[in-house]
């Protein structure tokens, strides 16, 4: 048999037969590590103890020591445990996803009757049973015409939906544990009473369309949170508890800040102390923005299709506009118009007027830009995600040899505000080029290391997003954290080839001839809302 080398995170290296499994490899360096062990990181990747490996690659064993694939294990396999613990209770249920999220996981059911917070309790009872158990987890790959006939004959149309979906060069992986199975990536523990029995809880239940469909089924979703032991469940817990008390839904009504009805779903009704609150934020960020060489306009609310066309916003945004048909006295036809969702096609028709020279660059545009989109009610939360809401906007339009130096301009203001307003430590992602794009790969190249380089001077390291950068630029996400521990990204700063090109903005350079500006999308708070809101 063809042999393949294997190596440890202490340089070492050994010789096994290609399709070794890691747990193989476990029990050949120690029984101690064999029990202990529960997964594998083969060439970076999180690997199934029971997956056999057949070429050359790094590896390191994983035990319930290691926090980050231990807690992946150990919410992945309560999904499935609950999973199998709601067909158990009531077998008429269908299943369909159950991934892994922060602090935990959720799941989400087809099920005739609605689940009741009374249902969570009969629901982890049967969970602890299965953990007692100690089931072992064992896995198959199966052909794509097996999985699909197997999900057919149980009633189970949501995974076969999902088989349908995955690329045909992909494996389709099943689990078991007892004789409960599911379609999974994996990788697993290897029995159910690995998952402790005190350190995790199901937390509540929601309404969640079909792959986010709302012309889909409407399922009920389970929320659970899990930690590796009981001491971490019980701090979670309690700060969920004192959370509560700050939560500016409460706040907002005992405090008399604002509130919102039925009849306005959405948008804010604020009140004397609650706009209080809003113009003395306002005024200063006016003072800040002007200190930073910022020019001050107000564009339209509603604006004629033509401009959203000409953008390219209607193409791609049409869905979350408010629009507006107006019969024009003597018009042929009605007028479409939409309530701006964004504001940055208008600051470029303010750009436009007159011509620009390169010495007028870089010009740092900025408004309280109202804005209106249209969100699905079931994402509505408080004053955190809305409808109706004022961006504290900005765009400034430079060259690409101005975009650093103005991307550390940006960096130092938006430090200074948070610092200001009480927020010391902020994350930053990095967003970098998609597969599909506009512009050429050497301007991709120069706003990419722009960006990094004015965010690594400020002495922050972002976190990569590879490829999830807007098709025309790379971005910069500026991410602060609620005292609920919920992640809200507040600040953007964002490149744009496009939109200039779109538009028609120009400058006239050294050389006398016409030039295309670049145009950065910067927001510091993101919106008043959703900023007093946290």
């Amino acid at each position: 048999m063809a042999q393949i080398s294997l190596t440890f995170p202490d340089g070492n290296s050994r010789d096994y037969d290609a399709g070794v499994t890691p747990a193989e490899v476990a029990a050949s360096i120690a029984s101690s590590l064999a029990k202990k062990a529960i997964s594998a990181t083969v060439n970076g990747a999180h690997h199934d103890l029971q997956w056999p490996i057949d070429a050359d690659a790094s590896i390191a064993i994983n035990t319930m020591k290691d926090e980050e694939p231990a807690l992946e294990l150990i919410r992945h396999d309560l999904a499935h445990i609950m999973a199998r613990a709601v067909q158990e209770i009531w077998p008429e249920t269908q299943v369909t996803i159950g991934p892994v999220i922060k602090d935990g996981w959720y799941y989400d059911f087809d099920r005739k009757d609605p689940f009741t917070p009374e249902d969570l309790a009969v629901i982890e009872k049967k969970m602890k049973e299965i953990i007692n158990k100690r089931d072992e987890v064992r896995t198959e790959v199966w052909e794509r015409a097996r999985a699909i006939k197997h999900y057919e004959d149980l009633g189970e149309p949501y995974k076969v939906e999902l088989i349908e979906s995955i690329p045909g060069n992909e494996d389709l992986r099943m689990y078991w544990h007892g004789d409960w199975q599911d379609l999974c990536r994996g990788p697993h523990l290897q029995n159910t009473g690995q998952v402790p029995g005190d350190s995790w809880k199901l937390m509540s239940i929601a309404g969640a369309y079909w792959r986010g469909d709302s012309d889909r089924a409407m399922l009920q979703r389970i929320y659970g949170v899990a930690f590796q032991n009981k001491e971490q469940l019980k701090a979670h817990m309690n700060m969920l508890e004192e959370a509560a008390k700050r939560d500016h839904r409460k706040l907002g009504r005992e405090m008399d800040l604002y509130h919102m009805q039925e009849e306005a779903p959405g948008q804010v009704f604020w009140h004397p102390n609650g706009w209080l609150i809003y113009t003395q934020l306002q005024d200063y960020m006016r003072r800040k923005q002007r200190a930073g060489g910022y020019v001050e306009v107000n564009t339209p609310q509603v604006v004629d299709r033509k401009l959203w066309e000409a953008s390219g916003h209607w193409e791609k945004y049409q869905d979350h506009m408010f629009v507006v048909e107006v019969d024009e006295e003597h018009a042929r036809e009605k007028t479409v118009n939409a309530l701006k969702p964004m504001n940055c096609p208008c600051h470029v028709q303010v750009y436009n007027q007159g011509m620009k020279s390169y010495r007028d660059l870089p010009l740092r545009m900025a408004e309280f830009g109202s804005c209106n989109r249209y969100e699905p009610s079931g994402a509505l939360h408080g004053i955190m995600r809305v409808r109706g809401f004022t961006q504290d906007d900005g765009h400034i339009f430079c060259t690409e040899d101005q975009i650093e130096a103005e991307t550390a301009q940006f960096i130092t203001f938006l430090s200074e505000v948070y610092k200001d307003l009480g927020f010391e430590n902020f994350s930053v992602k990095f967003s970098d080029r998609p597969e599909k794009r506009s512009g050429s790969d050497e301007v991709w190249d120069k706003a990419e290391a722009a960006l990094l380089k004015a965010t690594r001077a400020a002495g922050i390291e972002p976190e990569l997003n590879p490829g999830e950068g807007a098709f025309y630029g790379p971005k910069l996400e500026f991410v602060l954290t609620d005292a609920i521990g919920r992640d809200w990204q507040c600040g953007t700063h964002q490149v744009d080839f496009v939109l200039p090109e779109r538009l028609d903005a120009n400058y006239i350079g050294p050389d006398g001839e016409k030039h295309r500006p670049v145009m950065l999308h910067r927001a510091t708070l993101g919106s008043f809302e959703r900023f007093i809101g946290i």
